[in-house]
């Protein structure tokens, strides 16, 4: 068996954590495969004395049997990067607080590892979006598990964003911005910004305007099956679009088109959880605040 690792911001304080996940990982004898980032940033000692093999984003990862996340779900939306079209399977372990995607604690990480080891998980598949523009933007890691935005940059100003579905135009959103979102990035960005929760099985795309000036403005979930282009008004001649975490500065010349892409990410769920569970802990549903 074989498996990926990335993580970040590890300081000293998580060289016990790091060392137990390996040790773990050598003694069911799982290969053990390790981006090239997560261990510049590893403070741990003697992980050398472990075999480590080492991927980067230009890595075929089709050989790996699973791929482990370690951090927050920040950290889940960078391990996708270096998945991508290869699909391996996905597991988040969290290092701080419950998250939406990395649900496993680092309390039971061993736990998890030999679940995998017995294969006693389920796949929790999940759509990703994909950004086809010209001139081409953020080189091969042009999809995101979450969400695509534009923002304005470098102005109180408003911007103005045309958005066209199948060559339609739906609406010009006069805002901060616009994110188009996944189901999965409906729990993010989107969400802070009043968009609505969406089952992750619901194959569709959510569109939130950010601070937008007319108040009768509202979110609107759409097929996953749709193509969607935008337009760019501003006083300022450059704005930002995101693909999750990552940014890249264009001008209204720029064409830009998000639609669903071929392929998915394969979240890994263990025994006993369930997307839904995830909301109960994460936006305390269920419990009474009223004593």
């Amino acid at each position: 068996m074989r498996i990926g690792i990335h993580g970040k911001d590890f300081q000293n304080r998580s060289s016990r954590f790091i060392l137990k996940i390996l040790s773990a990982l050598q003694e069911h004898r799982i290969e053990t495969w390790v981006s090239d980032k997560f261990l510049r940033l590893v403070k741990a000692p003697h992980v050398n004395d472990f075999k480590l093999k080492i991927f980067d984003h230009s890595s075929n990862l089709r050989n790996l049997d699973f791929f482990l996340s370690l951090g927050g779900d920040g950290t889940m939306l960078e391990s996708v990067t270096y998945i991508g079209k290869a699909e391996v399977p996905i597991l988040g372990i969290n290092t701080g607080r419950l998250g939406f995607l990395a649900t496993n604690s680092r309390e039971d990480s061993e736990a998890a590892i030999e679940a995998l080891a017995k294969g006693n998980y389920a796949i929790d598949t999940r759509s990703v979006l994909k950004l086809i523009s010209s001139p081409k933007l953020f080189s091969n890691l042009n999809f995101a598990l979450n969400d695509f935005t534009i923002i304005k940059k470098d102005t109180s100003a408003m911007i103005t964003v045309h958005v066209f579905v199948d060559g339609q135009l739906l609406n010009s959103y006069w805002a901060d911005g616009i994110i188009v979102s996944t189901p999965t990035g409906s729990t993010g960005y989107s969400l802070s910004c009043g968009g609505p929760l969406v089952y992750p099985k619901s194959e569709s795309f959510i569109i939130t305007p950010v601070s937008p000036h007319n108040l009768g403005i509202r979110p609107i979930v759409l097929s996953d099956k749709s193509e969607i282009t935008f337009q760019i008004e501003g006083r300022s001649k450059k704005y930002l679009v995101s693909l999750d975490s990552r940014f890249e500065t264009i001008d209204e010349s720029v064409k830009l088109k998000i639609k669903k892409e071929r392929f998915q990410v394969n979240l890994i769920q263990l025994q006993g959880q369930h997307y839904f569970n995830t909301l109960r802990q994460k936006l305390n549903w269920g419990l009474d605040i009223r004593n």
